[in-house]
């Protein structure tokens, strides 16, 4: 048994918000019962934390069977976060991250439960590939989850099998970082998705109006003294495909949102359907394409930061609904990739160690969402897309939780992922995470806990 003691609850599934002690079991992995604060428990029950303990959960390692009492001071407590949108490059490109590291950097991020893109090499266009990942995840400390491709090879010609994918444990089924230019064949998985009851999640870029991707062609792409992207690759795509998503009424997210016309795009497409979802990374709400200017490829990434009006709507989506959940889009990459000129770079940047302290920095502590909004949205609401057991905290519900101080401080360094390709590095953001908890077990202390 562990007992969490003093913590402020925030759980947005049941709308819970004060102070609790929680009682877990660490045998079962689930919440044994959630308590008022100061609650009698029978003495003998538990020991007191030793110090080899707190030597064995130190330094943010995983770490094995939790001590039997912590006194949370106070800290926040939430359902552990959940990632639908990460890039663990494994298989085919673990020089730029993997299963156990990206699993690594969640932990420490807070999330508990993340979802797997499948552009890696082979790509997750068959049950081998597929059953490789789930496999490698389930040794993680986490929950490892993913999707599988929407067409084979990712060459948008042949649709995967999804049956047979969905059947041997694809949450859903997304293309990303190429888009779907055959509207035929996207109608056409839209509907063989909708029948396995699993979301199709989609990359919104016409290469059409795209000569220089990652930059966004206004001032950024001046810059530099490119084609840049226009939000046209964006705003098109989007539009077409909101349109099929209601005829066909099938679960569609739209992914990354940039722009200020695909947040109002997706805003009366909600009107029409309920089957329309969107997600937005926190680079989008805090940075505009100012920030590639002072940055470099360290914030190129796709699809582009753009104008201070495009971060603003994207805000207003995630205040009135349009914007369901915030979702990292962690993209690793080397040090010698991202070394290249701004044409040549990849695009992308690591989010999971960053993304709590930005959403309370640039919505929480200014007034935004409150943090049970934000909670819900980095939580319960990807959960609940992708139907995963996970986003709420409950008696005989899953001992998933994130345990933080919203208002004590930290400095972006030391990264548990393999990449360090971020415009954060450096800056001193609040919100420093204590624990991170996932089936009733410790796989994360921070270390200044």
């Amino acid at each position: 048994m562990l007992l969490l003691k003093n913590g402020y609850m925030t759980d947005p599934a049941s709308g819970t918000e004060g102070y609790r002690d929680i009682l877990i079991n660490t045998k079962s992995g689930m919440i044994e019962k959630i308590m008022p604060q100061g609650t009698a428990i029978p003495s003998g029950t538990f020991g007191q934390e030793t110090q080899a303990d707190s030597e064995n959960m130190g330094n943010g390692q995983m770490a094995g069977e939790p001590t039997n009492i912590i006194d949370l001071n106070g800290q926040t407590v939430a359902p552990g976060l959940v990632d639908v949108h990460v890039h663990f490059r494994d298989p085919g490109f673990t020089h730029k991250e993997d299963i156990h590291t990206g699993a690594a950097a969640a932990a420490k991020g807070g999330f508990t439960s993340v979802v797997l893109m499948a552009n890696t090499k082979p790509a997750v266009d068959n049950p081998e590939t597929l059953a490789y990942v789930l496999k490698k995840g389930k040794e993680t400390g986490i929950r490892v989850y993913t999707c599988a491709n929407v067409t084979m090879g990712l060459q948008g010609k042949e649709l995967t099998d999804m049956e047979t994918l969905g059947g041997q444990g694809a949450v859903g089924f997304t293309d990303d970082g190429i888009p779907l230019m055959d509207e035929a064949l996207l109608r056409m998985a839209l509907q063989k998705a909708a029948k396995c009851e699993k979301p199709v999640s989609v990359h919104e870029e016409n290469p059409s109006f795209i000569a220089n991707n990652g930059v966004n062609a206004g001032k950024a792409a001046a810059h530099f003294g490119i084609g840049g992207s226009s939000r046209e690759a964006e705003i098109s795509m989007v539009e077409r495909d909101l349109r099929i998503a209601v005829e066909e009424e099938a679960d569609l997210s739209i992914q990354h949102i940039s722009t200020k016309e695909a947040v109002e795009l997706v805003r009366q497409a909600k009107k029409k359907s309920s089957h329309i979802f969107a997600e937005a990374a926190p680079h989008h709400f805090t940075l505009t394409e100012d920030a590639v200017i002072e940055y470099g490829t360290l914030a190129k990434m796709n699809p582009p930061l753009r104008e201070e009006a495009d971060r603003l709507a994207i805000i207003k989506g995630l205040q009135d609904g349009t914007i369901d959940m915030i979702a990292t889009d962690h993209a690793p990459h080397s040090v010698a990739e991202k070394a290249k000129p701004i044409t040549e770079a990849p695009s992308g940047i690591i989010g999971l160690e960053t993304a709590l302290s930005l959403g309370i920095r640039e919505l929480v502590d200014k007034g935004y969402l409150s943090m049970m909004e934000l909670v819900e949205k980095m939580s319960l609401a990807p959960a609940r897309l992708y139907q995963l057991e996970a986003g709420y905290l409950k008696e005989g519900g899953p001992a998933d939780l994130v345990i933080f101080d919203p208002k004590k401080e930290w400095v972006v360094k030391d990264f548990a992922s393999k990449a360090a390709n971020s415009p954060f590095v450096g800056e001193t953001m609040p919100g420093v995470i204590g624990y991170t908890i996932c089936g009733g077990k410790i796989v994360y202390r921070g270390e200044t806990v």
